[in-house]
């Protein structure tokens, strides 16, 4: 007997699909099912589950929680919070086990499940076998339902935070939220600290009616810069959807990408860790393996993702990663897992010890680099299997080093090129970066001549 279920919603990091189209309530059930099954299997009696503010949120999160509960396994409901808020109950109240009910920075009519299951990230093989525990209907069922209780996890989150985390003076910043979750709780949360804060679009509205709550695209700083050049705040932080997620632009109006908000806390980190691991993605700067270097640490490059990256951190002890996209990850003073609201904590705690933030953040080193670019797969075309094919024959000139842990990265003297295919939609997603725009060309003339050479493909420029 088959179960109704769309088998392209299961991702590599998430499940994640088009609300009543391909993740609908009762696939949800299905999902809370094989999610409490394989609770059962390894002992785990109680999951947390959360939501962020999309409309969707409360019958997903209803219909999950009766699938979990149907195994016999408790479910903590901490209701509407920042995924790392979940996160956060998951840690202190269940062993690490929790699912978030997320679209994150998806358009609105999307919405999916993260999951951690005693304190390992499911994601890669580990969503294909619930996939395929559901399309078995291999689960338990609890001579007895599992039983529902319900925290607020706010005041405990907040409080943590403020317990440790110490600005050496008051600074005024504005925050933006795009309407997301994290509009909830931000302002609050570093008022604690001690900042005086302006909020843009704080009040959560899953229509996300003002921007797109994805601070990786520059267009959806704007309203933050245009604030930041109206008063006297000393920066400005914006969060996405479900707030694990940072971005940063100074007074002046510059966006600090996130591989160069890592610079900064590694050094941080690493003044009181001498040798300390850190970790980044691939589609991370160039410049931060000297910097990390410089500054006593240890540099490691790995797979981008969310949950690769805590699965590294693990593997490898780090106490601090990051990713382009705007995860950051602390394990020294935290958990270990992406936290967009206690990034934004971290970085004022760094930056209030100095008069004048921005000149801070603008010394970071910085290289002449494009932001993300995406190439349309045609239909049907395996990305994975174009990349690994083309990290075997290409050939470049000047190419120094060829990095394939995920994609085709190639180092040359003066920058890099990066094609690698996305694990969430159908497109390569190319990065650039060198000394000067001269070496910038160059290097994307001879990716430009790859893409060419393959029938189907568009450059992006």
């Amino acid at each position: 007997m088959s179960t109704p279920i769309a088998p392209e919603i299961f991702k590599a990091y998430d499940i994640r699909g088009i609300v009543d189209r391909t993740l609908t309530e009762e696939a949800a059930v299905y999902i809370g099912r094989a999610i409490g099954s394989r609770a059962a299997a390894q002992g785990i009696g109680e999951i947390a589950v959360g939501r962020d503010g999309r409309l969707s949120g409360p019958r997903l999160m209803a219909a999950l929680c009766s699938g979990i509960t149907a195994c016999g396994v408790n479910v903590l409901d901490v209701g509407m919070v920042a995924t790392p808020m979940l996160y956060f109950a998951a840690v202190q109240h269940c062993g690490g086990s929790g699912v978030m009910i997320t679209g994150s920075h998806n358009p609105p009519d999307y919405n999916g499940f993260k999951m951690m299951l005693g304190g390992q990230t499911l994601a890669g093989e580990d969503i294909q076998e619930l996939r395929r525990a559901i399309e078995a209907q291999a689960w338990v069922t609890g001579s007895q339902g599992g039983q529902t209780r319900q925290l607020d996890i706010a005041p405990a989150y907040q409080a943590h935070i403020a317990g440790h985390i110490r600005l050496a003076r008051p600074m005024k910043i504005v925050i933006d939220a795009g309407n997301g979750v994290a509009g909830a709780f931000a302002g609050d949360l570093y008022r604690a600290l001690g900042c005086e804060v302006t909020e843009l679009f704080c009040e959560v509205d899953g229509h996300f009616p003002n921007h797109h709550p994805d601070p990786a695209k520059p267009a959806n700083l704007q309203d933050l810069m245009a604030e930041l050049a109206r008063g006297d705040a000393e920066i400005g932080l914006a969060f996405d959807g479900d707030g694990d997620r940072l971005g940063v632009v100074t007074q002046e109006g510059n966006i600090i990408y996130p591989d160069r908000q890592l610079m900064l806390f590694a050094q941080d980190v690493l003044a009181r860790n001498p040798g300390a691991k850190v970790i980044f993605d691939v589609k991370s700067t160039r410049l931060l393996t000297p910097w990390i270097t410089e500054h006593g640490g240890v540099a490691m490059m790995d797979k981008t993702g969310h949950s690769f990256i805590k699965a590294a951190m693990k593997q490898h002890g780090a106490l601090v990663a990051g990713e382009m996209s705007g995860h950051i990850f602390f394990k020294e003073r935290w958990f270990g897992f992406d936290d967009g609201l206690y990034a934004g904590a971290r970085l004022l705690e760094i930056l209030s010890a100095h008069t004048d933030p921005g000149a801070v953040l603008n010394a970071l080193p910085q290289g002449v680099s494009t932001p993300e670019l995406n190439i349309d797969l045609p239909a049907g075309a395996n990305g994975h299997e174009l990349i690994a094919q083309l990290a075997a024959t290409a050939q470049f000139d000047g190419e120094q080093e060829r990095i394939t842990i995920d994609g085709l990265r190639v180092e040359f003297a003066d920058g890099f090129g990066l094609m690698r295919a996305s694990n969430t939609t159908p497109v390569l997603v190319l990065r650039f970066e060198a000394d000067n725009a001269e070496a910038l060309a160059r290097i994307q003339a001879q990716f430009k001549a790859l893409v060419d050479s393959q029938d189907g493909l568009a450059w992006p420029l």
